[in-house]
């Protein structure tokens, strides 16, 4: 049988038309050097900022540092695995981490991967580690309260939602018991918290988590734990996934709150991760932008308006201090992005006021609006009370003989700090709080004994939900103390003061 060759011409075009091919093009550098944590690799020109970089035997990297001749790469595993040479491949993602209800109850690294023992983590939604913080045409004043059943917080500096609430001290003052209460305190709030361990003892973090899950705030919360142990890109990277897993509820129209634990440790895990990549140091050893690496992260903050969806993304970041000083390069840095702080003294602390936050330094610049009016009535005239009493104190210790009115401030002042006394997972509900500061501010405590305030501060809050509900009830409806609830309450501590000396109640 013969074949033309006019019928193999045809029989080879057919194959050829129908011949599919895939082309699989793919961006590949080199490992030029390695080494504490850093790669440098050769070839990737188009890469971008924080891109996700494969290496071989599954270790990742980010792209951070982006030179003329080199990528700068900060290694998210363990770097003695990537040698020279090896070949790194881009994988054209931003970083970025899983996010949405599915993360709730959970505790999980950076890269958003289970440290628990509870199975791997279902969710289809993940957000971008960097994102850009919203606009001010987007945002709403601060002016809704975020409780966080500390007396001496929402009666002096009270947070709103969407704000940013530095708390700062010297180490062992009580800063992460303030930001663990607060959290204690969203149960029912509907609000839904994130807490970010950075450079913490595993121990430590152990520790908070049963403290939460003994208090049932872990039904709401997400535990984010880059430890002492972890390499510093970690530590680095623990913030922002913790604010990104954050941002998912803002954006949703949620509500969340986020605590950063501790903001010098985040700084320290930088600083050395930019010296490694060769970042000129300034101040102190800090690279120049340590400033912009807080700034845009605690910008992200914010209360949305209406038409964004209204949720709020509220920021508690911890500062530590050496020796209390608060003019530092990292604490001044952080006190300048943040709308207020919390300053706790050691002296305080050791003397028994706990938490023992200094009235003088501390501050809250969204002040009143943050409060509800009822709080606001009663805790007006508390700042000035204590700052009267803080100079009196200073001037009675020369020994100077004192007028009557001068020495009633004083005996005013050593009751009012006693009520600001609290203790440590023991949040109060904001009427009972309004309860007592009305006490402490009418005059109601000035004849008993500062021994006998504990005691009864127990009893009064019993009294009232025995037999005035109506009272608290009301506050908590209307949220402002009228005219009338002014004196069904001054008549019923007038009573409860009469049981109270009397042993009755």
């Amino acid at each position: 049988m013969e074949i033309k060759a006019d019928e193999i011409s045809k029989i080879i075009q057919k194959q050829i038309e129908g011949y599919k091919f895939d082309v699989n093009v793919q961006e590949v550098g080199r490992v030029t050097s390695v080494g504490d944590g850093i790669a440098k690799v050769y070839g990737l020109e188009q890469v971008m900022y924080n891109e996700l970089l494969e290496f071989p035997r599954d270790v990742y990297g980010i792209a951070l540092n982006l030179e003329e001749d080199s990528v700068g790469v900060v290694l998210l595993g363990e770097s003695h695995l990537v040698r020279e040479e090896d070949l790194v491949k881009r994988t054209h993602r931003i970083m970025q981490v899983p996010a949405g209800p599915a993360m709730i109850g959970r505790v999980v690294n950076p890269l958003g991967k289970p440290l628990d023992d509870k199975g791997p983590i279902k969710s289809d939604v993940y957000m971008y580690v960097e994102r850009l913080a919203p606009g001010v045409v987007e945002r709403l004043p601060v002016k809704n309260p975020l409780q966080t059943g500390i007396k001496a917080i929402d009666a002096l500096f009270p947070i709103g939602r969407g704000q940013r609430e530095l708390i700062i001290g010297d180490r062992q003052t009580g800063k992460t018991a303030i930001a663990i209460d607060t959290i204690i305190n969203q149960k029912g709030q509907d609000v839904i918290c994130v807490y970010v361990a950075i450079g913490q003892k595993n121990s430590t973090v152990a520790q908070i988590i049963k403290v939460l899950e003994n208090n049932g705030a872990m039904d709401f919360s997400i535990v984010v734990s880059a430890s002492a142990s972890d390499p510093s890109s970690l530590q680095y990277l623990a913030p922002y996934s913790g604010c990104a897993i954050g941002e998912y509820f803002r954006d949703n129209g949620q509500h969340a709150l986020i605590v950063y634990d501790d903001l010098s440790k985040h700084a320290a895990a930088y600083r050395e991760i930019s010296l490694l990549l060769r970042r000129p140091p300034g101040r102190e050893a800090y690279p120049g932008d340590v400033f912009y690496l807080h700034a845009r992260l605690l910008e992200r903050a914010a209360k949305y308006n209406e038409e964004n969806g209204g949720g709020s993304l509220t920021a508690l970041p911890i500062i530590e201090t050496q020796a209390g000083d608060v003019s530092g390069y990292i604490p001044t840095n952080v006190i300048s992005i943040t709308d207020g702080q919390i300053y706790l003294e050691p002296e305080l602390f050791n003397a028994g006021v706990r938490p023992a936050i200094n009235v003088g330094i501390s501050v809250s610049r969204v002040g009143g609006n943050a409060q509800i009016k009822a709080m606001k009535q009663v805790a007006g005239k508390l700042k000035l009370d204590l700052a009267q009493y803080r100079e009196l104190v200073t001037f009675a210790q020369f020994g100077t003989e004192l007028d009557k009115a001068s020495q009633s401030q004083l005996d005013r002042g050593l009751r009012l700090t006693e009520i600001l006394k609290q203790n440590q997972y023991k949040p109060l509900s904001v009427e009972r709080q309004i309860l007592i500061v009305f006490a402490g501010n009418r005059g109601f405590l000035d004849e008993f004994e500062v021994q006998q305030i504990k005691d009864y501060e127990v009893k009064l809050y019993e009294y009232f939900e025995k037999e005035h509900r109506d009272i608290i009830k009301k506050l908590a409806e209307k949220g402002e103390i009228d005219n009338d609830t002014d004196e069904a309450m001054t008549s019923a501590f007038e009573e409860f003061n009469k049981r109270f000396k009397e042993g009755t109640v």
